[in-house]
């Protein structure tokens, strides 16, 4: 059995995995590449592979980091199943045309900028047509049953408590006698999640492919982000400022809405109940369409709740809904949000600040020294939100300048992967531990240090893969093939375009600075700051120039 990993290698996005056993070939994962410019230039380049000569695909969960090139890979001669949880399949139903629609629309700005310099028009990676169609191939399976693809091949999705419908997936390959059982985890839950319930731990496997985001840090305590959450939210809205809250459409939003209508619960003094009514009193906007459908989902699939939540239902309590909880579905409702005065919570996607409605809400608050900018999620370096939470005093908008003024604040808390003491614990609950593990969906810093807290205290032995290396799974792990990236034209006219670009932010930049150190009132943290970064970028360049 092997495994070539063709994606989340050193970094946070793009999963995808082939696996070749038992005489078939099949991927687990199919995600897109987001964040880094470089990174979202993997979308449009082919497969390393032949999708026509995939046997079966097995998804981990919804989010577009794990299915996201799935109407790709269908449009490209893929036509067989797609096995995944229930929910999961119908989340896809939703996440994947919208992600088309995406496709289509920034394509659509994109090559009017390009007709006007006189070059060919580009065509996005799929439309939202090409992922309805895809849908075709899904095939829904429950946790806990033991599936037989082949019978050589079997499978078992367990839930991952990441997500509605994500799961931890063990697959049994048989060949010459011997079974090989490797577990993916897909992206592991946070144990402080509302709503969902918690991680299924696995009892043995032989390998593991592990993910890794927060492999380095430890979260907070429920009642720890609940407090500050409401501390932060109500101190806003007395001081007559909007909360705008980036949020991921699927699970993030669901989560913020319960949290809000379970903080009653949470404290019982004077000032608690004060602060309480002053949330409860504000309008409360879920503005993302793609949110809104998906909280239908979560309605339609509350089997999948934690137990106490299921109960609460059962008494009519619905977690996601409270007084003031408004959702605005058009455009001209959200454009309305940012007219309006009134103190508010608005919550929007995309959860990094890259797409969608809430750089609309950005672009009308992040000036405002009233407003806060909520974070509750992972910032992917490179992406605006990851900019705006490091600091940034001045961001891009739909090509404008924007001043950083107003608050801002990151609930860590509330993510919804695995802090490194759970995702060691996820390790300690194997009987029979792993022969060996791979890392994969984290950043290298994260990476490293907890593949040495594997090491020393699990005596595990681990690998973080690059990206193509292929890993025969014998008693020695021994990598067997690199594939070196395909590159296509696109990519190479992409790159000559970014470095005009780049030139032209330069001069910008340079502009900027010298405008902040003639500032007599600039802080000395921030002349540090802003040195820093010049010499990151420095060493940026320096590191494009020698590779």
């Amino acid at each position: 059995m092997k495994i070539t990993f063709l994606g989340a290698t050193k970094t946070v996005t793009g999963s995808n995995f082939l696996v070749e056993g038992a005489g078939k070939r099949f991927l687990v994962d199919c995600g897109m590449w987001q964040g880094k410019a470089e990174h979202e230039m993997e979308n449009s380049q082919e497969f390393e592979f032949n999708p026509s000569e995939i046997d079966f695909m097995l998804l981990t969960h919804a989010h577009i980091d794990h299915s996201g090139r799935i109407p790709k890979l269908y449009n490209e001669g893929f036509r067989n199943k797609v096995y995944a949880h229930k929910a999961t399949c119908d989340l896809c139903t939703l996440m994947l045309p919208d992600s088309g629609h995406i496709q289509e629309t920034e394509m659509e700005w994109k090559n009017k900028k390009r007709k006007r310099k006189g070059e060919e028009p580009v065509e996005p990676i799929y439309t939202a047509e090409d992922a309805v169609r895809c849908l075709e191939i899904f095939e829904p399976v429950q946790y806990d049953q033991i599936i037989e693809i082949t019978p050589d091949i079997h499978v078992r999705f367990n839930d991952a408590g990441h997500m509605l419908g994500s799961s931890i997936i063990e697959v049994w390959v048989k060949e010459e006698g011997k079974e090989t059982k490797t577990v993916f985890t897909g992206d592991i839950g946070n144990n402080d999640i509302p709503l969902l319930s918690p991680l299924t731990m696995i009892e043995d496997t032989d390998f593991l492919v592990m993910e890794s985001t927060y492999g380095s840090r430890l979260h907070m305590r429920n009642d720890e982000k609940a407090q500050i959450f409401l501390d932060v939210v109500s101190e806003t809205l007395d001081n007559g400022g909007t909360v705008v809250i980036p949020s991921f459409a699927v699970g993030r939003t669901q989560e913020i809405l319960y949290e809000i209508n379970k903080l009653k619960e949470v404290y019982d003094d004077d000032e608690f109940r004060r602060k309480y009514k002053t949330i409860m009193r504000a309008p409360v906007y879920v503005d993302s369409p793609l949110a809104i459908s998906a909280t239908e989902v979560f309605r339609e699939n509350t089997e999948l709740f934690d137990k106490e939540i299921k109960e609460e239902i059962v008494r009519g309590d619905n977690p996601l809904e409270f007084p003031g909880l408004k959702f605005t579905k058009t455009a001209e409702e959200s454009k309305l949000l940012n007219e309006d005065k009134t103190p508010s919570i608005i919550i929007s996607a995309s959860g990094m600040c890259e797409v969608g409605r809430i750089k609309h809400h950005l672009k009308h608050n992040l000036w405002n020294p009233k407003s806060t900018i909520l974070f509750v999620g992972y910032q992917a370096p490179g992406t605006l939100g990851y900019g705006i939470v490091n600091g940034e005093k001045k961001v891009k908008i739909f090509g404008e300048e924007i001043a950083v003024n107003a608050r801002i604040e990151y609930i860590e808390g509330y993510s919804g992967h695995a802090d490194q003491e759970l995702l060691m614990n996820s390790i300690y609950s194997y009987i029979k531990k792993p022969k060996h593990i791979f890392l994969v969906h984290g950043e290298p810093e994260s990476q490293e240090i907890l593949a040495n807290k594997i090491e020393e205290e699990a005596n595990i032995g681990v690998t973080i893969p690059e990206f193509g290396e292929t890993y025969e799974l014998n008693d020695e792990i021994v990598m067997t093939n690199k594939i070196k990236r395909k590159v296509n034209k696109n990519i190479k006219s992409e790159i000559l375009q970014r470095l005009g670009i780049l030139k032209e932010e330069l001069k910008d930049m340079e502009v900027y600075v010298n405008q902040d150190l003639q500032d007599d009132n600039l802080k000395a943290e921030d002349i540090f700051r802003i040195n820093e970064k010049i010499k990151d970028l420095e060493k940026q360049i320096l590191n494009v120039i020698e590779g």
